[in-house]
């Protein structure tokens, strides 16, 4: 089954985020700690990613043209103003509590989706039914919705949905991709992709700890912008690729 290992990673997000509620009476000072210390990880797993990249310029190429076009059809607002909808059908938190189902949707949906392991792991599943790295990355995102679900509330559930939709495309599209794509072209997406990601994870970890304000989600059309950069590199050789 090629969605197995998405469905179970949206399952183990939707367990960790009834559970991150159930102990929702944590208190605030810890919480706040706790949110720090996933903003501090959350930045150094960022780092990490965008080291990955073997051609940095394309990844400034790609973070330049998808924030322009990102800020042109205000995805960040497009998102919020979902997430605002979906909570005046929901209603706000029983208890008044100042974080909204808007945050926590978009939010926890950057977290999840954006990330070397939700691609790698999708076209593992799509190229050769293999879950293993899908699972794994479920049970990290379980555990980490746990702790948001603490502090950004009952809208980490909905992020279920995007990484259903989006991993789930990529691994249906996957099983097509080998006889589209050569490998070379492949992995140089997936490497260049992950340190794009990367930094934009490193963002999301900064606007955690509270140091930055930065609209994360205008800078999603870069990853669409490393595909066609990509595509041009490799059509050319502008860059000489691995064997």
């Amino acid at each position: 089954m090629v969605l197995l290992g998405t469905l179970i990673n949206a399952l183990l997000i939707i367990v960790g985020t009834i559970i991150g509620r159930l102990l929702k009476n944590i208190p605030e000072n810890m919480k706040q700690t706790v949110m720090y210390a996933i903003g501090l990880a959350v930045t150094v797993i960022g780092l990490q990613m965008g080291f990955e990249s073997g051609y940095f310029l394309i990844v400034i190429i790609s973070l330049v043209f998808g924030a322009v076009i990102g800020e042109w059809i205000d995805l960040d607002g497009k998102l919020n103003r979902f997430g605002h909808w979906l909570e005046s059908k929901v209603g706000k938190n029983k208890k008044g509590e100042n974080i909204s189902i808007a945050q926590g949707f978009v939010s926890a949906t950057l977290i999840f989706v954006i990330g070397s392991m939700a691609v790698i792991g999708s076209l593992d599943s799509g190229l050769r039914n293999d879950h293993d790295l899908l699972i794994v990355k479920g049970l990290i995102d379980g555990f980490t919705s746990i702790i948001l679900a603490t502090t950004l509330g009952i809208g980490v559930l909905l992020s279920a949905v995007p990484v259903v939709l989006y991993q789930g495309t990529i691994a249906l599209f996957a099983t097509q991709i080998s006889r589209f794509i050569p490998d070379q072209a492949l992995e140089l997406f997936i490497q260049e992709m992950t340190a794009t990601g990367g930094i934009m994870i490193v963002a999301i970890g900064l606007n955690m700890i509270g140091l930055t304000k930065i609209r994360v989600a205008n800078l999603l059309p870069g990853i669409m912008v490393v595909a066609i950069v990509v595509t041009i590199v490799y059509q050319f050789q502008l860059v000489s690729l691995p064997s």
